[in-house]
């Protein structure tokens, strides 16, 4: 079973950006696409950027030419670098895996908050 970590997330005024990290257990992590979502409160979770095990990247379009997915396989380590963020952004980040079905155990998530 997969065990992922969040972290990374904050309190952040518009504009500012903060880059997400999530650390991941297994050796499934470098053969499979990885996902940030997001769930704002009383919204459900969204899938807003991914990565394929060869390095291919997609991102909804509420986040494209600000966020930034990569990952280091050799750290089982999947991030997120958010910039130029909106008030809208506000929501708690996760990452899973993306493509397939989602693994069943979710970490705890990160906070992002963007307020002046």
């Amino acid at each position: 079973q997969v065990q992922l970590v969040e972290s990374g997330g904050g309190l952040v005024q518009p504009g500012g950006s903060l880059r997400l990290s999530c650390a991941a257990s297994g050796s499934a992590f470098s053969l499979n696409a990885m996902g940030w979502y997001r769930q704002a409160p009383g919204k459900q979770r969204e899938l807003v950027a991914v990565i394929t095990s060869g390095g291919s990247t997609n991102y909804a379009d509420s986040v494209k030419g600000r966020f930034t997915i990569s990952r280091d396989n050799a750290k089982n380590t999947v991030y997120l670098q958010m910039n130029n963020l909106k008030p809208e952004d506000t929501a708690v980040y996760y990452c899973n895996r993306a493509y397939l079905a989602p693994w069943t155990s979710w970490g705890q998530g990160t906070q992002v908050t963007v307020s002046s």
